[in-house]
């Protein structure tokens, strides 16, 4: 299992591309966090905005394809895109992604 971490600038817009992730199947579950206060540098200029981070929930094979989703619907020019892999997960909320990725229709949790 991979956990894939975007920020986006607005509430709604991490509303919009996580359905649509879940929807195209590239992952089993968004998670959108409260928002926070991002400091970084852009274009030479220390940027201090106020940011969501997207908590997506897939399998190392989808990296990929969630990646090209991102960067093909993210409003910013270069999105943060890290993925972590989870080095234990439990049998039972593994098997639930899987399915949720791979079944075309997915039990409720």
């Amino acid at each position: 299992m991979l956990v894939v971490m975007t920020t986006v600038g607005s509430h709604s817009d991490g509303t919009i591309l996580g359905e649509k992730i879940v929807e195209k199947r590239l992952a089993a579950c968004v998670q959108i966090l409260p928002q926070m206060t991002s400091i970084y540098f852009w274009e030479g200029k220390l940027q201090n905005d106020q940011e969501h981070l997207l908590l997506i929930k897939t399998l190392p094979e989808k990296y990929g394809a969630v990646e090209k989703f991102i960067l093909d619907n993210h409003s910013y020019e270069t999105p943060e895109i890290v993925a972590i892999p989870a080095e234990k997960v439990s049998s039972g909320y593994l098997n639930w992604l899987k399915d949720s990725i791979y079944n075309s229709a997915p039990e409720p949790s």
